[in-house]
């Protein structure tokens, strides 16, 4: 009996040393919260979505377990961007992931000390975030959409090879968009000179001025669309395909998911490999380093993606020499 009564009270005494401590080891993990500001409400079931948070997983952060992860969007409104930033930075976040030139704008107008993880920005120096790509200081880095000197020249050439009859060339820009601002204007107007083109500009800031912009490109006797890479136009993928379906009119595109969702041709980076790269530098930022001694990373490949269902579709011939160059959609 004294030796029954004498492990009952061993038992007793260790669990309540012990149930304490592993209580205290739990309650003591740290879970990290992060802040995501997007221009559209994001697919969360796109690949490059998931390639994101496949990411954060392999190294180690599960949303609802140690990583809380606070989501805003705009609903294609830039106006509504200053104030969603100010909300995310009052939740004090580990850090904030911002994708597209105007989110992380109105996330770096909000706070000067945020860690801020950028996403799909053309030339973050010419838009004034940073100073440099290689300690760009402060508290902004992550990963570029483009290799600025020649990438939207490079577009209109493409679109060109495809459609070499198309003298007039509508070409869809935001004007909120820095990067459509800046690149345009530096490097379209050589280029369509040198392709003896003509560009028709026509604006589209929100959602519902898409479809009125390409009708007046359409009525500018547009022949072809240049619709320059934007998140506004880019989410869902299929909106802005449908559209220019309408019309008839061979279009290229930024963001392969839009060649996919029946566009005729994309061209720009591996969106999947960028916010992989993006979740590394989110990784970095929550074990201790600072943003502004991060180097901004570039895209090191740019995909050419040609549908040619679509192409059979508006009686379109694909030149052999551009199949070779590119994934094709059958």
């Amino acid at each position: 009996m004294k030796r029954q009564l004498s492990r009952i009270l061993l038992a007793f005494a260790a669990g309540f040393f012990l149930t304490p401590l592993d209580v205290l080891a739990q309650t003591s993990a740290k879970v990290y919260r992060i802040g995501v500001l997007d221009m559209e409400l994001p697919d969360l079931s796109s690949p490059s979505q998931r390639a994101f948070y496949d990411e954060l997983r392999q190294r180690g952060y599960v949303e609802g377990q140690n990583l809380t992860v606070e989501r805003r969007n705009a609903t294609g409104q830039p106006d509504r961007l200053a104030v969603l930033a100010r909300e995310l930075v009052a939740l004090q976040p580990d850090l904030i992931v911002a994708t597209g030139p105007q989110p992380n704008r109105a996330v770096k107008d909000a706070s000067s000390t945020t860690p801020i993880v950028m996403i799909a920005v053309g030339d973050p120096v010419q838009a004034g975030l940073v100073t440099n790509l290689a300690r760009p200081g402060g508290n902004l880095t992550g990963v570029t959409a483009v290799v600025p000197g020649g990438f939207m020249a490079k577009s209109l050439d493409l679109l060109h090879q495809i459609a070499p009859n198309a003298t007039r060339v509508g070409m869809l820009v935001n004007p909120t968009n820095a990067m459509h601002r800046i690149l345009v204007l530096q490097e379209i107007p050589e280029a369509a000179r040198k392709l003896g083109v003509q560009i028709v500009t026509v604006e589209a800031r929100t959602a519902d001025e898409i479809e009125p912009a390409i009708n007046a490109a359409v009525s500018q006797r547009a022949e072809a669309l240049f619709i320059q890479g934007d998140p506004v136009w880019q989410t869902p993928p299929e909106r802005v395909p449908q559209i220019v379906a309408r019309t008839g009119l061979p279009a290229i595109y930024f963001s392969r998911t839009q060649a996919q969702a029946g566009g005729l041709m994309s061209f720009g980076p591996d969106s999947a490999a960028l916010l992989r790269r993006a979740a590394s530098y989110v990784d970095r930022i929550l074990k201790g380093a600072r943003p502004g001694d991060l180097a901004i990373e570039q895209p090191t490949q740019l995909d050419l993606v040609i549908n040619l269902k679509t192409a059979k579709a508006i009686g379109l011939a694909i030149p052999q020499s551009l199949q070779i160059q590119a994934e094709l959609i059958e």
